[in-house]
C-alpha cells in the first residue's frame, strides 16, 4: 500500500521536529523547488499550515484531487492535513510560509474569531482589488522573513503576530474576490464545527449516525443540523459523506489499492455497496474516477 507522505517541510520527516516546529518557517519557492526539478509530489503536513504568495511565473497546485493553475499574483492557503503538491515553472517568483496551525488558530480565537475560516479551508485567492498590490503585501512578507532569519529576542511572537496581520489581508482579498466565504462566525459555533470535523475524521470509518456526533458535541440533532445548515450550507450527513468521499478519492488516486481493498479500509463490508455510494455522491464509479484522476494529475506536465 502506498501512503501519502507526511512531512514537516517537504522532504523532511515529521518524526524529526525542526527548532521552529511550534512557530514558522520562511522560504523563497526556488530554494526547495529547484532541487526537486520544480515538482513537489503530493504530500501533507499533519500540524502545519502553508501560505504561498505567487508573484510571477506559472504552474499549478494539486489540492486533494483537483488541479488549480496559478494566476499570479495570488495567494494559496493550505491548512494542515490537506493533501497537496505543486508543479512550478523555472520562472516562478514567490515565497512560502509554513506555520503551526494550532498556534495560529489559538491567536485568531483570541483576537479575531472571524479569521478561523480562512485558516481552516484550502483556497487559491487572487490578489485583486483597489488596495491589493505587491507593494501592499511585500512589506508584510519582508518583515516576516526578517523575524524568521534574525533569531532576535521575541522573533517568534513578532513573526506569529505578523502572520495574523497577513491572514487579515488574505481574508479581505478573499472577501473581495468572493472566492472564500469569510463571514464572521460566532466563536462558539466555530469551535463546534471544528470539533464536529475532528470527530468525523476520527470515526468516519465506523459509519456512525448523526445522533452519535450530536451526543459527542453535547447538543441535539436538531441543533447540529441548524449549525451546519446556517454556517456551512449543508446537512451533518452531507459533511460526513463528503469526508468519506474525500478519503475514498485520496485512496483511489494515491494508495495503489484495489477498489475492494479501499472499500474495506473505509468500513464498507460490500465493495458493490461502496461503488453505489461513491457513484451517488460523485456521479461516477470509483474505477472511472480513478482512471480520470490519474490521467489528469500527470505531475510534471503543464
Amino acid at each position: 500500500m502506498r501512503r501519502i507522505p507526511n512531512y514537516e517541510l517537504y522532504g523532511e520527516s515529521a518524526a524529526a521536529r525542526p527548532p521552529w516546529h511550534d512557530a514558522f518557517n520562511f522560504e523563497w519557492i526556488p530554494e526547495r523547488s529547484r532541487a526537486n526539478d520544480w515538482n513537489i509530489p503530493a504530500h501533507r503536513h499533519d500540524a502545519l499550515l502553508q501560505i504561498l504568495y505567487i508573484r510571477n511565473g506559472y504552474g499549478h497546485v494539486i489540492i486533494e484531487s483537483a488541479k488549480e493553475p496559478f494566476d499570479p499574483p495570488c495567494l494559496v492557503i493550505l491548512p494542515a492535513q490537506v493533501v497537496h503538491g505543486f508543479v512550478f515553472s523555472p520562472e516562478i517568483d514567490g515565497l512560502v510560509i509554513t506555520a503551526a496551525q494550532g498556534a495560529l488558530e489559538s491567536i485568531a480565537k483570541s483576537v479575531s474569531p472571524a479569521l478561523l475560516p480562512i485558516l481552516q479551508r484550502p483556497a487559491l485567492i487572487p490578489v485583486r482589488g483597489p488596495a491589493a498590490t505587491d507593494e501592499t503585501l511585500m512589506p508584510l512578507f519582508q518583515l516576516i522573513e526578517h523575524e524568521f532569519r534574525s533569531g532576535a529576542a521575541g522573533h517568534t511572537a513578532a513573526g506569529m503576530s505578523l502572520l495574523i496581520a497577513l491572514f487579515v489581508q488574505a481574508a479581505r482579498l478573499a472577501d473581495y474576490a468572493a472566492a472564500t466565504p469569510v463571514a464572521a462566525l460566532a466563536a462558539r459555533r466555530s469551535v463546534q464545527i471544528k470539533r464536529f470535523r475532528e470527530l468525523i475524521a476520527k470515526h468516519f470509518r465506523e459509519h456512525r449516525p448523526v445522533e452519535f456526533y450530536a451526543a459527542e458535541l453535547d447538543i441535539t440533532v436538531a441543533q447540529l443540523g441548524r449549525i451546519c445548515r446556517e454556517e456551512l450550507g449543508v446537512s451533518p450527513t452531507s459533511l460526513v459523506n463528503d469526508h468519506l468521499i474525500r478519503e475514498a478519492q485520496r485512496d483511489l488516486v494515491y494508495s495503489g489499492m484495489s477498489v475492494k481493498q479501499i472499500a474495506h479500509s473505509l468500513g464498507f463490508e460490500d465493495a458493490a455497496y461502496f461503488s453505489r455510494f461513491f457513484r451517488k455522491q460523485t456521479g461516477i464509479t470509483p474505477r472511472a474516477f480513478q482512471g480520470a484522476a490519474q490521467r489528469d494529475l500527470a505531475l510534471g506536465t503543464f
